[in-house]
């Protein structure tokens, strides 16, 4: 691929990535509640569409958005997270403009523009402040919590007590309590802390959080007869659980994803082995038949 093809592909490319941006950009400043975000959302909505503009002089041609895209990250921005959704995108189009790199390298002035709005982009991004980043904290410890406890207290009730409803309503009343108990202790946490975190939202966070991964591990006892199958979907929710959110923190955050993930995985799954264990001896050893 020669200079001037490379730059006319880039162009085309380039030009259609920033309209797509600045109707995405447009329509999440038009949903987010906070005035603050909204302003900043439509400075950057504004400058893709002058970068469009830029790429269009040199194409001479008008490029229509991708739509898909477009309502792929609006209703992600929703769901997830504006951070989220903007750090995703800007992943995936690093990706698809990446190949170009290498035929680039004579075209100095083009890579100083581009580096140059890039640059500017992420520092806008960086000014988003949104509240549920704020209590990832929280929401870390309830799902931590619960998946490690969880998960151990679920793999010993299946072998000690071997009926899937007597499990679930155990694990239930269990997962609960310990929620309530979490919420509590990170109220107490955070209202001893200096900072912008509130203790009613912080400790919302964290039982809501911990509850939600209860009734995730809990439902393949409500659903399946054997309490085998029960607890390796239980674990296999788990192990889905921990990739989903530690990928999401680490696009968020810009955080390492695998020995994160790893990690938790590891200790989860350990846990639940000696759980299990324990289970199999305090049955053995009192004699129990459910």
């Amino acid at each position: 691929m020669d200079a001037t093809n490379a730059l006319r592909d880039y162009a085309l490319v380039s030009q259609r990535n920033e309209i797509t941006e600045h109707h995405i950009y447009s329509r999440l400043a038009r949903v987010t509640r906070d005035e603050a975000n909204r302003r900043v959302l439509e400075r950057i909505a504004g400058d893709e569409l002058r970068h469009a503009r830029y790429w269009q002089a040199h194409t001479g041609r008008e490029v229509a958005p991708a739509w898909p895209k477009v309502w792929f990250f609006t209703v992600m921005g929703r769901l997830l997270g504006l951070t989220f959704a903007i750090k995703l995108m800007e992943r995936g189009e690093e990706k698809a403009q990446g190949r170009y790199s290498q035929a680039l390298g004579a075209l100095v002035d083009i890579e100083t523009i581009v580096r140059d709005e890039k640059e500017h982009e992420d520092a806008l991004i960086a000014m988003l402040d949104e509240e549920r980043l704020r209590y990832t904290g929280s929401i870390v410890l309830g799902l931590n919590d619960a998946l490690v406890e969880l998960t151990g207290a679920l793999a010993g009730l299946t072998f000690a007590l071997q009926n899937t409803r007597l499990i679930a309503m155990t694990g239930a009343i269990t997962g609960i309590a310990a929620a309530l108990s979490m919420a509590a202790s990170e109220y107490l946490s955070t209202g001893a802390e200096e900072g912008e975190r509130e203790p009613v939202k912080a400790a919302l966070y964290t039982g809501i959080a911990y509850i939600f991964t209860v009734l995730a591990l809990i439902f393949p006892y409500l659903v399946f007869g054997h309490y085998i199958t029960c607890l390796a979907v239980t674990l296999s929710i788990g192990i889905l659980i921990i990739a989903f959110f530690t990928y999401y923190i680490s696009v968020a955050r810009d955080a390492p994803f695998r020995r994160r993930f790893l990690e938790m995985a590891l200790l989860s799954l350990s846990v639940a082995a000696i759980s299990f264990g324990i289970g199999f001896l305090l049955r053995v050893a009192f004699g129990i038949e459910v």
